[in-house]
């Protein structure tokens, strides 16, 4: 039987073979710490591509579960994952474990904020873009210009994907082009679609910058913010090669978002639901279960519980966060929950 260095150095050689890594690239890749916020369609093809390519340590941070809608683009997940409503970040981290079991995966099943951010996100060498709102994004831009650490914004939705590189103190950031949050209703892949295709292009985008700045290639990365549409062919891309002079965020450094003034307390989440974050209590699933069992159906696991009754669901995590599906009623959600979980 070969033994485990002679197994790693079969895995990674067609890796090696490639000039722009090499043996010493593979070695800084097995050394290195990177972060995904956000462990759906985009997060899980980002988080599989590292994995297999070797590096060593990546935090998952992810607030959602597993639903049958997910299997069509979330390349980590099974119907298994989804009949158990398992946590993405935890259905992820157990999947890259079959397949690269060198890898440590650190998955938390969490919303990213203001009051975790530090704690979440300590130790990484960079950080790569997942989520589906501004509202985590503009918290990351404002952490890593803070801290000075570098970050992917990715995106991707119907046949179109979106990347850009940001290295503070040398490109733009976020905020440089895109000051305010776009206004007014906004598509998710819930109301126009999306395409796997897209998602996995947008993946491959993130995770090919990411292994330029691990591998010590930083000069290489691309100082653009790239756009494309997959299915009409259109391409375009806008400079962000330096920051903007008069950027509320790496020029004035007010970091707003990062004190987390305006920051909802309840917020919308697409695919009909709201998900109400102000309760940052523990929650004893077990009890919860017994108490709902006679009101509703009941489905749990050690890591969350998910309670229907009539038209709505409630997924409720241990850190009391939980997801109302059924509305988009801000009332009505909240109303839900503390007739259900508690206020």
């Amino acid at each position: 039987m070969p033994s485990s260095s002679t197994f790693a150095s079969e895995r990674y050689s067609r890796q090696v073979l490639f000039p722009g890594i090499g043996e010493s690239g593979q070695q800084k890749l097995a050394a290195a710490h990177v972060a995904l916020v956000g462990c759906g369609a985009t997060g899980a093809a980002a988080a599989a591509l590292l994995a297999r390519a070797g590096v060593g340590t990546l935090t998952l941070i992810d607030r959602d579960f597993v639903e049958e809608s997910n299997l069509q683009r979330q390349v980590l997940f099974d119907e298994s994952d989804a009949r158990e409503a398992l946590p993405k970040a935890e259905a992820a981290r157990r999947k890259i474990a079959l397949f690269n079991s060198d890898v440590t995966v650190r998955a938390h099943v969490a919303d990213l904020t203001p009051g975790n951010i530090h704690q979440l996100l300590a130790g990484t060498q960079i950080i790569l873009d997942a989520t589906d709102n501004f509202e985590t994004r503009y918290l990351i831009n404002d952490y890593a210009v803070e801290q000075g650490r570098p970050w992917i914004y990715s995106a991707a939705i119907a046949a179109y994907a979106v990347s850009m590189n940001i290295l503070p103190g040398e490109t733009s950031c976020l905020a440089c082009i895109f000051p305010r949050p776009p206004s007014g209703a906004v598509e998710t892949c819930d109301t126009v679609g999306i395409l796997n295709t897209a998602v996995n292009f947008a993946a491959s985008i993130a995770v090919t910058e990411a292994l330029k700045f691990l591998t010590g290639l930083q000069s290489k990365m691309r100082r653009t913010l790239l756009s494309c549409d997959l299915w009409s062919n259109e391409w375009s891309e806008v400079s962000a090669a330096v920051p903007h002079p008069a950027c509320e965020v790496c020029a004035a450094r007010n970091f707003r978002h990062l004190r987390g003034e305006g920051r909802p307390h309840i917020t919308l989440c697409g695919r009909n639901s709201v998900q109400i974050h102000e309760h940052q209590r523990p929650v004893d699933l077990a009890a919860l279960e017994t108490r709902l069992r006679p009101h509703g159906e009941v489905r749990s696991n050690q890591l969350l519980l998910r309670f229907t009754r009539g038209d709505h669901t409630l997924t409720v995590f241990a850190d009391g966060r939980a997801i109302i599906q059924g509305t988009t009623d801000v009332a009505l959600a909240r109303s839900l929950y503390a007739r259900f979980v508690g206020s």
